[in-house]
């Protein structure tokens, strides 16, 4: 696997290996929208400080080396050269800011999961395992109040309480996800767009829908949230994918 040697003076190497893969492979699924939308990890044991992705950078050419270092509680960070996107400070700064079981937060604008954000129900029924995996899991904001700027950060941040819940769809807008470390934020956030695209189309034919009890659904959920190693494998073959391909991703 691509593991080149850090660069001087620059921490968490590995970390920003697995985040900058990440990138690349959800463009690679066009779930990117442009230059638009971020993806953040936590790095010190508070919290607070986090790297992230670049103003304006499209997620095709995002490395381990060009991705942001950055202070939830620094309040000259806007104000220095190279700073963030300014939506971006603002909801991934309030998140990992207030919520410390964030560590990791993908913000994207996916086709489906945006589309189940757009309907007046936003709720996802547990009509098969992909669907299910997400029972009981998920927040919807159904106050969303424009750009994410910090005052809109701070709102959808508070909204994160349940350690249960690691996905808001957010209305109107599209979806976040939250997790231990990019594989587990990566893999959750790949299944919820997956569930959403499989709910959409089954909306689609027009026929009655399938739903499982609230028992299977919660048992399901339960078993795949035990279910051993599944995100970090996703990841490594993600990696190993690209490293074939001679991506400059570890770069």
């Amino acid at each position: 696997m691509n593991t080149p040697e850090p660069r001087p003076n620059m921490d968490h190497w590995q970390e920003r290996i697995d985040l900058a893969a990440s990138f690349r492979w959800v463009e690679r699924l066009n779930m990117h929208e442009g230059v638009a939308n971020h993806f953040s990890l936590a790095v010190n044991d508070e919290g607070t400080q986090f790297l992230m992705n670049a103003n304006q950078m499209h997620f095709a050419r995002i490395t381990a080396s060009n991705l942001l270092f950055l202070d939830a509680n620094d309040p000259e960070t806007m104000t220095k050269p190279g700073a963030p996107d300014p939506t971006a400070w603002g909801l991934h700064g309030s998140i990992h800011r207030l919520c410390p079981q964030a560590r990791c937060v993908m913000h994207v604008h996916s086709i489906h999961a945006t589309v189940l954000a757009s309907l007046a129900d936003s709720n996802l029924p547990p009509i098969d395992q992909n669907t299910a995996t997400f029972f009981n899991r998920y927040v919807i904001d159904d106050g969303y109040g424009g750009l994410a700027f910090e005052d809109e950060g701070a709102r959808c941040a508070a909204m994160l309480t349940d350690p249960k819940q690691k996905v808001m769809i957010m209305g109107n807008h599209g979806v976040l996800v939250i997790g231990s470390d990019p594989a587990d934020t990566l893999n959750r956030l790949y299944y919820f767009e997956r569930a959403a695209e499989t709910y959409i189309r089954a909306l689609q034919t027009g026929q009655k829908l399938r739903v499982l009890s609230d028992e299977i659904a919660e048992k399901t959920a339960q078993e795949l949230e035990d279910y051993p190693s599944q995100a970090e494998a996703h990841l490594r073959e993600i990696k190993l994918v690209l490293d074939a391909e001679g991506s400059t991703y570890a770069s």
